[in-house]
């Protein structure tokens, strides 16, 4: 396969150095596949827009979902093994995380 290849590539090089490529006007080099060529713009433009689409289509739900209300849940109850503190801690009664619950709100 490599050998075929390298014989092709001698062989064009051949011609352009004999000038076999000058004699004809106008001529390209290299063929082309313009059918080819065609679908493959086709095929682009149309997952371009399909993109496009998705996009406006996620960012319109996101909008839909982050501006309706969510539903808060009750406050667990008051157990009486939770939060024991034998001790404070350095920076208050809290823990580092926790929310801090002031009696003056």
């Amino acid at each position: 396969m490599a050998a075929s290849m390298a014989r092709s590539g001698l062989r064009s090089a051949s011609l352009l150095l004999r000038g076999g490529a000058k004699g004809r006007a106008g001529a390209p080099t290299k063929r082309s596949f313009s059918a080819s060529a065609h679908d493959d713009a086709h095929e682009t433009a149309k997952w371009e827009k399909i993109t496009y689409a998705g996009i406006v289509t996620c960012t319109i739900l996101a909008i839909y979902n982050l501006s309706k209300g969510h539903h808060h849940g009750e406050e667990p109850p008051a157990y009486p093994y939770l939060h024991i503190r034998n001790k404070e801690f350095p920076w208050g009664p809290n823990s580092l995380f926790e929310k801090k619950h002031h009696a003056d709100h």
